[in-house]
């Protein structure tokens, strides 16, 4: 009874350890099944993407560089004469005109100098008067033969050293009103006044390094910036066509600030950095530009007619280069090498490697492997703004 009772025993634990095994070998073939047609069917499923068509239009090739705002003029303005500032005619942030009055040194002492000038002037002219009287009455008697030759002569000389001594008198009187005039400190350039730098009421020194104010020329206005050395040539031959724009744009690329003109290519390379240095004009009306302003300076070089765009997005860069994914006639995207030009404004110009009219994708890469079968789901707005045919996009969903 024990035995047959053990052997019984046995019996089951054997069925039910071949029960679990078959059970668990009938399992993992269903899953492998399964993942077999999971996998068949996601490999013959197309992969969704957006895309766009290529265009051609008018696009403008700029050179972009980093610049510094600058003054057009900037002048320190300083006293020419000695003496105390009796009158501060400006307000500060002001705008001058040439010739608008700033300030006054003490003119007494000039003009007590320019009245004693006068007056010898007076002086010697009454004394070349007398001697110019005597002298014809010398003439006459020289020829009557009654007055010594010597006499005349010394008359004569006596005439032109009075004649002189008027004309020094002239001279000293100019240059004692110019002194006079220099009391009046004046503006020598249109502008806006700076911080002012001295009181009223403080002494001054003539052609001292101390300041009144500094004046600077807003409109126009300067903007410095530089180019590495290999645009150099490009440059040269593009100006020598005529004037080439200037465009100043913030620091974050996202504002236009100003337009202006090349106005000078500097004439040395900077040999430390391999750049060189450029000058635009603009006429800042609106004062958008405001001397010491870092900005970027975009240079207008040329305008590529009927470039092919696309959305900088469509535009993938790997080991070998630069690609993107053209979607043919059948829903397959290709794997395409293509050579940008530029991007600017999220607009990529293609120099190689694309035709007008066709689609890219430009999203959902990610996904795709060269060759894959695609589904166009929508169309990105196509680089002027204007949205991709939509007919392209429906002839070429499954």
């Amino acid at each position: 009874m024990v035995i047959a009772a053990v052997i019984g025993f046995l019996l089951l634990l054997a069925l039910g350890w071949y029960y679990h095994h078959w059970r668990l070998s009938h399992q993992a073939n269903v899953q492998t099944s399964a993942t077999k047609r999971s996998g068949k069917d996601s490999a013959a499923s197309p992969v969704p993407v957006v895309a766009t068509t290529v265009l051609q239009k008018d696009v403008p090739i700029y050179f972009n560089g980093i610049g510094t705002v600058q003054a057009y003029n900037t002048v320190t303005v300083s006293s020419r004469q000695t003496g105390q500032i009796t009158t501060v005619a400006f307000k500060e942030g002001q705008d001058v005109k040439v010739g608008d009055l700033l300030a006054i040194v003490d003119p007494r002492p000039y003009q007590a100098t320019l009245d004693q000038a006068v007056a010898k002037k007076a002086e010697d002219e009454a004394q070349l008067q007398s001697a110019r009287t005597l002298y014809q009455r010398d003439t006459y008697l020289l020829q009557k033969k009654v007055l010594d030759p010597s006499d005349f002569d010394t008359q004569r000389y006596l005439v032109d050293q009075y004649a002189a001594a008027v004309q020094f008198d002239a001279a000293n009187i100019e240059s004692a009103q110019v002194n006079l005039d220099y009391c009046r400190i004046t503006s020598p350039i249109d502008g806006r006044v700076g911080i002012r730098l001295l009181d009223q009421g403080n002494i001054v020194q003539g052609a001292s390094t101390t300041a009144v104010c500094t004046i600077t020329q807003l409109r126009p206005i300067s903007l410095l910036f530089t180019l590495p050395e290999t645009q150099l040539d490009q440059v040269n031959e593009e100006a020598a066509k005529g004037p080439l724009a200037v465009l100043a744009v913030d620091t974050a690329n996202a504002r236009t600030l100003s337009e202006g003109v090349l106005a000078v290519v500097n004439n040395q390379i900077d040999t430390t950095t391999g750049t060189f240095q450029l000058k635009a004009t603009f006429q800042n009306q609106d004062l958008k530009l405001w001397p010491g302003e870092f900005v970027n300076a975009r240079l207008l070089i040329t305008t590529r007619k009927d470039g092919l765009v696309v959305p900088a997005a469509a535009v993938q860069r790997g080991p070998e280069g630069t690609f993107t994914y053209v979607i043919d006639s059948e829903n397959t995207a290709r794997k395409r090498a293509i050579k940008v030009n530029q991007v600017d404004g999220g607009v990529a110009l293609i120099d190689d490697g694309l035709q007008g009219g066709e689609a890219v994708v430009v999203d959902g890469q990610y996904r795709l492997q060269p060759d894959s079968k695609v589904q166009i789901i929508s169309h990105s707005p196509s680089s002027n703004g204007e949205t991709s045919a939509n007919s392209l996009g429906q002839s070429r969903q499954p």
